[in-house]
């Protein structure tokens, strides 16, 4: 399942399934008014849109997945009682949920967003609730069909895009997740592999970088750059079992 690209885990499927009919039951509750153009027009072509089922303040024109706010369901949630049962499967926090329509013909290019891997803090998982086989992803250079009522983690910082071959509309249940140990575990278990963090707290530091990071620390007139580079080096050091100096 591991791709060339960078991500150890650009996408897995999850052990979770759901009831096919229902999910589909509960797309007849939302009106055709209710589904709203992506905001970023120049990511597509054809039509590609949202319907809002959790947003800053409980929203249903608002469609933007990042940004500040306190997130609440919809009404239009509340009217989809199986949808709500699938999402509430997920025992974690959620930000942005959204119904997902890609149209026939449609496509959306290949693009990269930053922060959407499970390490970063933001998992996004997907339930195809309307698609074909002929409805793919392509991720990191591979393509990718996610199956019907199955849950499906994609790694939005890789690279990737879809295309609907087929003749109707595919539409994803598509839930952002706040990171926590309940979903790693779920992770693992379905055979992801964790980016291995940084032993020094920060990704951009290294065992190559450390000591030019810790000299500009002691540089600075601040006492807790000073206490910053100490710790630096003292990682450092017990990685390396060089003598830490203060």
């Amino acid at each position: 399942m591991n791709s060339p690209g960078t991500a150890l885990t650009p996408y897995l499927k999850l052990p979770l399934a759901f009831d096919l009919a229902r999910l589909q039951e509960d797309l007849q509750r939302v009106a055709p008014s209710e589904w709203i153009s992506h905001f970023n027009t120049s990511a597509y072509e054809t039509g590609w849109s949202c319907v809002p089922l959790r947003s800053v303040e409980g929203r249903t024109d608002h469609i933007m997945p990042v940004e500040s706010g306190r997130f609440e369901d919809t009404a239009i949630l509340a009217r989809c009682p199986h949808l709500r049962h699938a999402i509430d499967q997920f025992q974690c926090e959620k930000t942005s949920i959204r119904l997902m329509g890609l149209e026939a013909g449609a496509v959306i290019h290949e693009h990269r967003d930053a922060g959407g891997a499970l390490e970063d803090g933001l998992t996004r998982l997907h339930i195809p609730v309307q698609t074909s086989p002929l409805a793919t992803y392509r991720i990191e250079g591979e393509e990718v069909h996610f199956s019907a009522g199955d849950a499906w983690y994609l790694n939005a910082s890789c690279l990737h895009g879809a295309h609907n071959r087929s003749a109707q509309a595919r539409i994803h249940l598509m839930i952002d997740c706040v990171t926590n140990p309940w979903l790693t575990q779920l992770f693992l278990a379905a055979g992801g592999v964790l980016r291995e963090s940084s032993p020094y707290g920060d990704p951009s530091i290294h065992d190559g970088n450390v000591q030019q990071v810790i000299a500009a620390l002691r540089a600075s007139s601040h006492a807790s750059a000073a206490q910053l580079a100490n710790r630096l080096q003292e990682t450092h050091a017990s990685r390396t079992g060089a003598a830490a100096r203060p």
